[in-house]
């Protein structure tokens, strides 16, 4: 791959965000959604889902140029976009692709693409977060048919997804065994939107409920195998939870850079923050912290190239990046001292935009977990 391409493709994404998303971007945040209109624009611009075959419609960039795209977005503090793209562009499209029938590839991918579709992917539900395992919603054959019943919660995209990645018991007796997926276009009736769930942060990542009541759908939508939903999920984890960590490190960034620009102009005692031996110091730590997490998820970005970023080193990159990510923004809220805690200024977004990443894609506790019994099994 040709570095100066992935650096002209990041320029443009820059420039793309600077004058598509930074005027609207709080807009976007008070009304709880990014609207549909931008996910065409990005479409046209060729952001979205950019390593998917050009016989689908895509680039077929390598996945650097996709990581890239999410990067810039934490970067300039756009973390409730950057939650949406990963979601649409790094979960669902890869699920349809890897897994899916040449119909629904067809029906799907080009109109995902192109921003006309918007994906999202229905695994949690009230009583079933991290553990997919105690999942309810069910799948019943009705002759060539399934019907749909049950409900998600947390789902990143809900109020504009046209498509949904849907996990459900086709077997109730056979455990992870029994679990299937699904596509399933909003559309059909049956299918109901709940409301758009208020947050701590990431306000514009619209994170809904939905509800599926005897939705019909053809044994043709059917992701995978029957009873194979889990072992999918599985497989699908480790680009999940790379490219939460990609965007960690850059939001991670974007924090310092805001950080570095305000303790040097800010003065206390008449002379800048940064004159002070303890900002300098807190300022070399973090910077040092970014760099070296920097360097293990270009190591997995290239394994991952490679395939063969296992399910435990992905486990490793999105939790050391994500409590990293936590550390960094909290220590440059402090140097903003109480400004920092108001909301006009932006490291207070990116403080509280960042507490979600320990717990999506699975919480760093279930990340240690993970990571323990790969190196010692379950124990007793």
């Amino acid at each position: 791959m040709d570095n100066s391409d992935l650096e002209l493709f990041r320029d443009n994404v820059k420039r793309f965000l600077a004058d598509e998303c930074e005027p609207h971007y709080d807009a976007w945040e008070k009304a709880g959604r990014v609207p549909p209109e931008f996910y065409l624009k990005m479409g046209e611009q060729g952001l979205l889902c950019v390593d998917q075959p050009e016989e689908y419609g895509g680039m077929g960039a390598p996945f650097e140029f996709s990581v890239v795209v999410l990067e810039e977005a934490a970067r300039m503090g756009f973390m409730s976009l950057c939650s949406n793209l990963s979601v649409h562009s790094d979960i669902v499209a890869p699920y349809i692709l890897h897994l899916g029938n040449e119909t629904q590839k067809r029906k799907y991918l080009p109109r995902m693409i192109r921003g006309e579709c918007i994906g999202s992917i229905g695994m949690t539900e009230p009583a079933a977060g991290s553990d997919l395992q105690g999942i309810k919603t069910s799948a019943v054959p009705d002759g060539d048919d399934y019907l749909i019943n049950g409900s998600k919660t947390f789902i990143t995209n809900g109020q504009n997804a046209g498509v949904v990645v849907l996990a459900a018991k086709t077997d109730p007796k056979l455990g992870a065994r029994g679990t299937t997926l699904f596509t399933l276009d909003t559309s059909l009736p049956g299918f109901q939107r709940g409301r758009n769930l208020d947050k701590v942060g990431q306000y514009a990542a619209d994170t809904s409920e939905m509800f599926f009541d005897n939705v019909r759908l053809s044994k043709d939508e059917v992701l995978g195998r029957i009873g194979g939903g889990f072992g999918h999920m599985v497989d699908e984890l480790p680009r999940e939870r790379l490219v939460l960590a990609a965007g960690a490190v850059a939001h991670a960034q974007g924090a310092l850079d805001k950080t570095i620009e305000y303790v040097t102009t800010r003065k206390a005692f008449g002379n800048p923050i940064a004159s002070f031996q303890n900002t300098r110091f807190k300022l070399a730590e973090i910077k040092t912290e970014i760099e070296v997490h920097r360097a293990f998820v270009e190591k997995c970005v290239g394994l991952y190239a490679q395939k063969k970023l296992d399910v435990p080193m992905a486990a490793m990159i999105k939790l050391s990046t994500t409590e990293m990510e936590g550390r960094v923004t909290d220590a440059c809220l402090q140097l903003f001292g109480g400004y920092g805690y108001m909301v006009e200024y932006p490291i207070s977004r990116f403080w509280t935009d960042a507490r979600i990443q320990r717990i999506y894609g699975g919480t760093s506790e279930i990340m240690k977990e993970v990571i323990g019994r790969s190196l010692v099994g379950r124990g007793n």
